[in-house]
């Protein structure tokens, strides 16, 4: 009969090894952001599509609370319902593949990073210090730009696979299918169109966001006042989405420059000019008015000049 010492002992090795592993954390990381990929693709397949210039559905003529008359274009669930129509449910996760890959090779990019970072750079800095901040800072815009550059193949993949919507296209189908065609017309380069404006928004969004925050931390919220470390802590998520508004631009230019000129629809005249570059991109953005496309899903209007009555 074995000793009460000997029946705790294989319970203690199990508790020990139940601590979870950084293999472990990992695929939890991986399934759920597989879950909320999947959850939100319709939401950024109409994006898309909003972004583009496709505009299937007619508008409605609507007036303000003050009054004003409007044209209201097509929102989020109008224009989804056009697309179960035209493709069935299943047409809603059109592309999806691409983005639960690329989650998951995000995911392994990440960590590894930030373990070698964490290895290499060791935090000895003060608690809300600038120069921790800065640190901090760099630390994530390194992550995040090695991240964009392993997934952003997939990122192309999968946005060409939703612009086929427009022009009821069949030319980019399952992955590996994708990888070939694009290869074949455009070699490496292919995979990296956009890859330029795209990673320039996001690092413009870390800095902006992490520094706005810090500086509102010290020096706006009075150390006096009950609920600072709470209103500390929403800080940032409040900067982000601040600052998400005045770099949508970048992404909006990044996702026509990976469909202009591939040959769908979507980016070719009459819908698209051809441009020579992300820049040219920008600027005939600019100049029609149109850089935030796309950045509301609902209540997406047009004003009226005139109505006759």
């Amino acid at each position: 009969m074995e000793s009460p010492e000997n029946l705790h002992g294989p319970a203690v090795g199990v508790a020990q090894d139940a601590t979870p592993t950084t293999v472990d954390v990992d695929t939890a990381v991986f399934l759920l952001g597989a879950g909320v990929t999947t959850l939100t693709h319709p939401l950024l397949y109409v994006k898309l599509l909003i972004q583009v210039g496709h505009e299937p559905l007619p508008p409605t003529v609507g007036t303000t609370m003050f009054g004003r008359r409007v044209l209201y274009l097509p929102g989020f669930l109008s224009y989804a319902q056009h697309i179960v129509k035209m493709d069935g449910k299943r047409g809603l996760l059109r592309g999806l593949s691409p983005r639960i890959v690329s989650s998951a090779i995000s995911t392994v990019v990440r960590s590894k990073v930030k373990q070698q970072i964490d290895v290499l750079f060791k935090n000895g800095d003060q608690q809300n210090s600038l120069r921790k901040v800065v640190k901090e800072t760099s630390h994530e815009m390194i992550i995040q730009c090695l991240s964009r550059v392993a997934t952003h193949p997939f990122h192309v993949m999968s946005v060409r696979c939703m612009a086929q919507f427009v022009g009821r296209e069949v030319k980019y189908g399952g992955m590996l299918s994708c990888m070939v065609k694009i290869f074949k017309e455009e070699g490496v380069a292919g995979f990296y169109v956009g890859l330029i404006p795209h990673v320039l928004g996001e690092v413009l969004f870390l800095w902006c966001c992490n520094l706005l925050a810090h500086f509102i931390n010290t020096y706006a919220v009075d150390e006096s006042f009950s609920q600072a470390s709470a209103v500390r802590s929403y800080t940032k998520f409040v900067m982000g989405i601040a600052v998400s508004v005045l770099t949508y631009p970048f992404m909006l230019v990044a996702d026509l420059m990976v469909v202009n000129n591939c040959g769908l629809a979507a980016g070719l005249p009459p819908l698209s000019p051809v441009f020579s570059s992300w820049l040219h991109c920008w600027n005939h953005l600019s100049n029609k008015g149109h850089l935030f496309r796309g950045s509301s899903f609902f209540f997406r209007r047009v004003p009226l000049t005139s109505i006759e009555d």
